[in-house]
């Protein structure tokens, strides 16, 4: 995605899962949900081994997500990313952004063939910090 669909992406957002979203404020899932909070989106954590996070319902999945979202953010292993997109697929997300270090051809393949847009091995709030 070119910088404009980036900062599109971004400026037409409201609510972003984070799917790996830690409970512990030393890990950057955590911290990263945080950073976007604080710019005005509504976050949703996404973990099955994390019942509340900071007082908020953390969900077991995608499907879960009680409304609809925007961007799915992706803290999981390069290998679970194509998993992530299909479930994304399945609920109608808008669009699918995967951390620094987070990538899978499968992935993009998936989310191309669903016109889904996905941005891989990017940090969003670097990405957001410079574009918005």
């Amino acid at each position: 995605m070119t910088s404009t669909e980036l900062r599109e992406l971004l400026d037409n957002a409201r609510v972003i899962a984070v799917v790996g979203h830690s409970d512990s404020p030393t890990r950057t899932s955590y911290r990263i949900a945080q950073y976007l909070r604080q710019m005005g989106y509504k976050v949703y954590p996404v973990n099955p081994t994390v019942d509340e996070i900071d007082g908020e319902k953390s969900y077991p999945s995608l499907a879960s997500v009680p409304e609809q979202i925007d961007i799915v953010n992706v803290f999981r292993r390069s290998e679970h990313l194509p998993g992530v997109v299909e479930e994304a697929i399945a609920v109608g997300a808008g669009a699918v952004w995967a951390q620094l270090g987070v990538e899978h051809p499968e992935a993009a393949r998936l989310a191309e063939e669903a016109n889904l847009p996905i941005v891989m091995n990017n940090c969003i709030k670097v990405s957001h910090g410079m574009l918005v």
